[in-house]
């Protein structure tokens, strides 16, 4: 059987550790032992090592040189380990991969091995449904069998079991009762960890055991805090425990999401620096962090320098008057330089857009929050072009055009370009009007309003605080809608005279009277908390997590149904 076939290897997807630690192909192989090659794949295949598909691939070069070949069961390992590189673009070729995978287990009779690759096969798709549910719920029978009849070992039972679980999760969102189903998964995997818990000290079984901990942890966050932090400090521990670094990424990047939550800015930073700087002793060194998650790290270690910054000042992120921006000193240029670290790392992830786009986005209004306005529109601009534009409105992209218009406004408007910021507020104001909550495209069209006074076109000021004071009434602000029609009766002023103004004013005076002073309203001098509270991109739904390790991250409130939340999958080690 020859070791490599053109449907099994050649599909251009890059072996994880090439180029930064493990050797490629080539010259170098033909000086190392074949069989020694293949122990180093075997062993990387046991710890879920993510330079297994690097190793199989030498391993099985150097056998063909050799006049030898894989086994059967070598060769389903090698693709699994392929398989599981696919990510990105290859994504694709994962599941006719772990499907060849399954059936070279199958015939070197490794049912338990074969089952968690057809598993895998299924959770390859674009993402899980009932089907796929339905059929990792029967793989899951099939496995608890074999482990009954000692046929399947703990690890390979506990890591079907724990895929099922992933796609269920991946689903709450999308059910009618989310918080039942919820509930129903905590025991399910509360069950699995009891099934795993005796077996830890097999590293496979604890490699499990800790991905199931996580899991638990990030159901849990959003209805029990404590709890979720108790199993994903476990987690960490777990994963740590066995020497297995990599796997532990998304556990530190949960576990430090919920202690920024929680206010311990210090300690989740503390983690995220270690994370980022992780290392495992000979001789089981641990792989360099891919880019994606280099470029997640940065991103949640740059906000939560931000946010130990501003709860340390003990205002909400910059200061009180929006003239009296500056750069805050050391912290300012950290988060900056970090988020410019995500950004390089998020652009050489191939076939993730969106991580691209969220860390180039947060770059630009780092930047614009510390007053470099001539770097900040750039990459801002940059990042409007890289953004497809639609008709629809209720994607992320969209929300991420609106984020970046209106920061690129606020840029303009601070370089003294009030006509450009006008066009740039208008046309995010105009997007936003299709949400559910009305008060951004009331902010928006208010500084709008502003931007085109600066500009000298009162008339069209004047009808934009009328848009705004419009938006404002709708949603039962009448402060606000008073502050609009104000700042409306100046601009009137000077087109159409004070008897026209003095109408405006008397109406202003009417809504003062029906509601009590609030903050809803913005201009020049507080448009910076308005465009703050813009909703972030990509947002998930109450169970899911975002880039920065979030649970239940924002999305603009009642833009997209259930069934449309984003899900961010994370393909793990198991």
């Amino acid at each position: 059987m020859s070791s490599r076939s053109p449907d099994e290897y050649r599909l251009g997807v890059p072996p994880h550790g090439r180029g930064s630690g493990d050797r490629g192909s080539g010259a170098g192989d033909e000086r190392e032992d074949a069989y020694e090659l293949l122990h180093r794949a075997r062993r990387y295949t046991a710890e879920g090592h993510p330079s297994a598909g690097g190793a199989w691939e030498r391993a099985a070069t150097a056998l063909r040189r050799a006049g030898g070949s894989l086994t059967p069961g070598d060769h389903a390992d090698a693709l699994d380990a392929t398989a599981l590189d696919c990510r990105g673009r290859a994504r694709a070729a994962a599941g006719p991969l772990f499907s060849l995978a399954a059936d070279r287990h199958e015939r070197a009779g490794r049912g338990g091995k074969a089952l968690v690759s057809r598993a895998r096969a299924l959770l390859s798709g674009p993402e899980p449904g009932a089907t796929v549910c339905a059929g990792l719920a029967e793989l899951g029978e099939r496995a608890t069998a074999l482990h009954a009849v000692g046929r399947a070992t703990t690890a390979e039972t506990a890591t079907v079991l724990l895929l099922r679980c992933r796609a269920r999760a991946d689903l709450l969102d999308t059910g009618p009762d989310p918080f039942t189903e919820a509930t129903a998964l905590r025991a399910e995997l509360a069950r699995l960890i009891a099934f795993a818990a005796p077996h830890r000290a097999a590293p496979a079984v604890l490699g499990a055991l800790a991905e199931a901990r996580a899991l638990l942890g990030r159901v849990t966050a959003p209805d029990d805090p404590a709890a979720a932090l108790a199993q994903l400090r476990a987690a960490v521990a777990d994963h740590h425990a066995g020497g297995r670094t990599w796997p532990a990424i998304e556990s530190e990047l949960l576990l430090a999401g919920m202690l920024r939550a929680a206010g311990a800015h210090q300690e989740a930073a503390a983690r995220l620096r270690s994370a980022l700087g992780a290392t495992a002793p000979a001789p089981r060194p641990a792989p360099p962090l891919r880019a994606a998650d280099r470029a997640r790290l940065c991103l949640a270690l740059a906000r939560t320098v931000a946010g130990a910054a501003v709860g340390s000042a003990g205002h909400d992120g910059g200061p009180a008057d929006d003239e009296d921006v500056h750069d805050r000193g050391p912290v300012g240029g950290e988060v900056v330089a970090l988020l410019g670290e995500a950004v390089r790392h998020a652009d050489a992830v191939a076939g993730d857009r969106q991580l691209s786009t969220l860390a180039r986005l947060a770059l630009g209004i780092a930047q614009a929050e510390h007053g470099r306005w001539r770097p900040a529109a750039a990459v801002l601009e940059q990042t409007l072009s890289g953004l497809a534009e639609d008709d629809d409105g209720d994607d992320g992209d969209g929300t991420a055009r609106v984020r970046a218009r209106a920061w690129l406004a606020y840029c303009a408007l601070r370089l003294g370009e009030p006509a450009r910021a006008a066009r740039e507020f208008a046309c995010a104001a105009a997007e936003v009007r299709r949400w559910d909550d009305r008060r951004h495209g009331a902010a928006l069209s208010r500084l709008t309003a502003h931007a085109l006074g600066a500009a000298g076109s009162p008339e069209k000021a004047a009808r934009a605080c009328e848009r705004a004071a419009d938006l404002w009434r709708s949603v039962g602000d009448h402060a606000a809608t008073a502050r609009s029609l104000r700042a409306r009766a100046g601009h009137v002023r000077e087109v159409w005279g004070a008897d026209a103004a003095e109408v405006v004013v008397e109406e202003a005076l009417r809504e003062a009277r029906r509601g009590l002073p609030g903050g809803g309203d913005t201009g020049a001098g507080g448009a910076r908390t308005w465009l703050r509270r813009l909703p972030e991109p990509y947002g998930p739904g109450r169970y899911q997590t975002n880039v920065y390790g979030e649970v239940g991250g924002a999305g603009p409130p009642g833009l997209r149904r259930p069934e449309e939340q984003s899900v961010t999958r994370v393909q793990g080690c198991v």
